[in-house]
């Protein structure tokens, strides 16, 4: 169990993040293992893109640059696996094509306008949040980065669990779909939605609650593209598990900027 423990850690950080761990078993256990490890891979990136804009506000800069670093970072951390499989998810639901044309799209090299567009609304979103959530203080956006990237990645968790099938018979997206049992990605899911409990808990009772339903929200948001992107693909791709986690981080985002 142990040596499994290890093998899923490095799948989970050797695929979701360009830290440099390599993985050293791709096989179905694998990749069960590292998908309900996945939280620990997004909790890494989320403090890490923290970093710069909780270094930058003390330094004198103005929020706005702060929310770009933090939302620059991410991308940077995962080579922008998320959010090339956003735009092509984005290409292939735009499409209207078939689901074998549209699958097609999706694997294609360039981005298409429906891609372009979902980018460019997608990033805007979370710069304006955390511009408006580091301008409240360096914690308030910090914290918000750390929680949206442990969401992305259950999101990633809760899309691997069984019953959720591969639209292709390779790649990533084969290698992990339906691999989490379901009792694993709930509990996994429901850790999550405590820490960031836990996290809003430093804001008083109201953000404690604040940041639970913000997590909720997000995970709700990339459940609903996710049972979307399978009835229109007939399965999930590489490209669609980075549209979830895309989803996830926003939607987390949005709800902390509200109220």
């Amino acid at each position: 169990m142990t040596s499994l423990n290890s093998h899923g850690m490095r799948f989970a950080f050797g695929t979701l993040t360009v830290l440099p761990v390599r993985v050293t078993r791709w096989d179905r256990e694998a990749a069960r293992a590292g998908m309900l490890y996945a939280p620990l891979a997004g909790l890494a990136v989320g403090v890490l893109a923290a970093l710069p804009g909780a270094l930058l506000l003390p330094a004198g800069a103005g929020p706005l640059l702060a929310a770009v670093a933090s939302a620059a970072a991410p991308a940077v951390l995962t080579r922008g696996l998320h959010l090339d499989g956003l735009a092509d998810t984005a290409d292939g639901l735009g499409s209207g094509r078939p689901a074998p044309d549209a699958l097609r799209i999706m694997k294609q090299s360039d981005i298409g306008p429906f891609g372009v567009i979902t980018l460019l609304f997608v990033l805007l979103a979370q710069v304006a949040v955390l511009d408006e959530l580091y301008a409240e203080g360096w914690a308030h956006g910090a914290v918000a980065v750390v929680v949206a990237g442990a969401t992305a990645r259950v999101a990633l968790t809760l899309a691997s669990r069984q019953g959720v099938e591969p639209a292709r018979p390779e790649g990533l997206g084969a290698a992990v779909a339906g691999t989490v049992p379901v009792w694993g990605a709930v509990a996994v899911a429901a850790v999550v939605v405590a820490a960031a409990v836990a996290a809003g808990a430093v804001f008083g009772g109201y953000g404690a609650l604040h940041h639970g339903l913000a997590v909720a929200a997000g995970l709700l948001g990339a459940q609903l593209l996710l049972r979307h992107c399978v009835r229109r693909f007939g399965g999930v791709t590489g490209d669609v598990f980075g549209a979830v986690a895309e989803t996830a981080a926003t939607g987390v985002l949005v709800a902390l900027a509200l109220g």
